[in-house]
C-alpha cells in the first residue's frame, strides 16, 4: 500500500474518530469495557498497586504485567480522552492488519484489490467488536505479522533476525499467546530470532521493577498466574469463548476431562504442523502459509480465545481467497458457504435463540477449523 494511500486512510480514520468523539461521547463513554480495565491497570502501576484484585470480578487485568505499561501514558489523560486515542489507534493498526495479510499472503505478487475488502467483510463483525470493547488483539496481530514480514528477509539479515525478535517478544509480553510461534522457530532452527526475543522476554519481565522494585515484581507476576489459574476455568463456557477447551465443556460438561483432551487436540495440530513443514520443501517462501496456521489457531488453542480473536485469520482468509482457483468446485462451494455463514453470524441479525444455539455447539470453532484444514491442503498439493 503506496504512502499516499496510507495518509487517506489516516485522514480518513482521525475525522471518523473526531467525528464520534465531538458528536457521540456517550457512544464511546458507554462501551469499550475492557479498555477501561487496561486503563485502570496503568493507574495502579504509576501507584505502584497490584494490578489483580478479586474484587473486580469479571472484569479482572488478565494480561502480563508488562503490558500494562501500554497503558501507563493514556492513564494521564481522562478516561474519555483515552478512550477516543485507544478507539482511533485500533483502527488504524486494523487498516494495517488487512494490508500486511493481503501483501503477505501474495507475496511477491500484487495482491488483488477485491481480497483485503472480502477478508474486511468476512472478519468484520470481529473487528467492530475488537473496536467496541477496546481489545488489544489487533494491535498484537499487526506485530506478529510485521515479524512474519521481517522474518522472511532476516535470514540474510542479522538486523532483520534482531527485529524480528523484538517483535515477537512485545507481542508476547502483551499476550502469551504470541509464543506460539515459538516450536515453529525451533523447527526452523531461527537461532538469532529466538536469542534476540529471549533478551527482550528478560527486559520485558524486568521493566515493572521500576515501579514494584525486584521483590514486589515477583510478587506480580506470581499474582498474574495466580489471577489466571483462578479466573480461566469458569470462563470456558461462556457463550463468546470458542477455543476448544471450551468446546469440549460445552459439548461434554465440566466433569469430562476437558484439559487432557484439549491439549491431545493440540498435539495433534502440532504433528499436522509438523507434516506441513516437511512438506515445504522447495517451495519458496513455506514461511508465510505456516505463520497464517499458526495465527489462525491462536483463538482455538488459547483457553481464553474470544470469537472478536479470529480477526487474526486474515492472513489465512487472504491465502484462501488468492489460492481460490487451487480447490476443488465443491471446497469453494462449501468455503463460500461457510464464509458466509461466518459475516453473518451476528447477534442483532440472528436473535438471542438462534446466535445462542450457534455459539452453544461452538460452531465458529468448527468452522475455523476447516479453514486449515483448506490451509493445509494448499500446503499438500505444494501451492504455499
Amino acid at each position: 500500500m503506496g504512502k499516499k494511500v496510507w495518509l487517506y486512510y489516516f485522514l480518513a480514520l482521525l475525522g471518523l474518530s473526531l467525528f464520534l468523539f465531538l458528536f457521540f461521547p456517550n457512544l464511546i463513554e458507554s462501551r469499550m469495557v475492557d479498555f477501561e480495565v487496561n486503563y485502570k491497570a496503568g493507574h495502579r502501576l504509576f501507584l505502584g498497586e497490584t494490578l489483580y484484585r478479586l474484587e473486580d470480578g469479571h472484569y479482572q487485568f488478565k494480561y502480563p504485567p508488562f503490558a500494562s505499561l501500554l497503558y501507563l501514558p493514556l492513564s494521564f489523560f481522562s478516561l474519555t480522552k483515552a478512550k477516543f486515542i485507544w478507539f482511533f489507534l485500533t483502527a488504524l493498526v486494523t487498516v494495517a492488519l488487512i494490508s500486511l495479510s493481503a501483501q503477505l499472503a501474495c507475496h511477491p505478487k500484487a495482491c488483488p484489490r477485491y481480497i483485503p475488502l472480502l477478508v474486511f467483510l468476512i472478519l468484520a463483525r470481529f473487528f467492530i467488536r475488537e473496536l467496541s470493547l477496546g481489545q488489544i488483539n489487533a494491535l498484537i496481530t499487526t506485530l506478529l505479522l510485521l515479524m512474519v514480514r521481517n522474518w522472511l528477509s532476516a535470514k540474510n539479515s542479522s538486523k532483520k533476525a534482531f527485529q524480528t525478535g523484538f517483535l515477537w517478544a512485545l507481542a508476547s509480553l502483551l499476550k502469551p499467546y504470541s509464543l506460539i510461534f515459538f516450536p515453529l522457530f525451533l523447527l526452523r532452527r531461527c537461532w538469532q530470532i529466538i536469542a534476540s526475543a529471549f533478551i527482550f522476554l528478560g527486559l520485558g519481565f524486568t521493566l515493572p521493577v521500576l515501579f514494584y522494585g525486584w521483590k514486589g515484581n515477583l510478587i506480580v507476576h506470581q499474582e498474574w498466574l495466580k489471577s489466571l489459574r483462578a479466573s480461566t476455568p469458569p470462563l470456558l463456557s461462556s457463550q463468546d469463548n470458542i477455543s476448544v477447551f471450551a468446546l469440549l465443556v460445552k459439548w461434554f460438561g465440566r466433569d469430562f476431562p476437558v484439559w487432557s483432551s484439549g491439549l491431545v487436540v493440540i498435539f495433534l495440530l502440532a504433528i499436522i504442523l509438523l507434516l506441513m513443514i516437511m512438506k515445504s520443501k522447495n517451495l519458496s517462501e513455506p514461511l508465510i502459509l505456516e505463520a497464517a496456521s499458526l495465527l489462525l489457531l491462536v483463538p482455538l488453542v488459547s483457553p481464553l480465545g474470544w470469537d472478536y480473536t479470529l480477526i487474526s485469520s486474515s492472513l489465512a482468509l487472504c491465502f484462501i481467497l488468492y489460492y481460490w482457483t487451487s480447490f476443488p468446485s465443491f471446497c469453494r462451494y462449501f468455503l463460500s458457504f461457510i464464509l458466509i455463514i461466518t459475516s453473518l453470524m451476528i447477534y442483532d441479525l440472528l436473535g438471542r435463540t438462534i446466535y445462542s444455539f450457534l455459539m452453544k455447539i461452538s460452531l465458529p470453532t468448527l468452522l475455523f477449523f476447516i479453514v486449515f484444514a483448506h490451509l493445509v491442503f494448499l500446503r499438500w498439493i505444494k501451492k504455499a
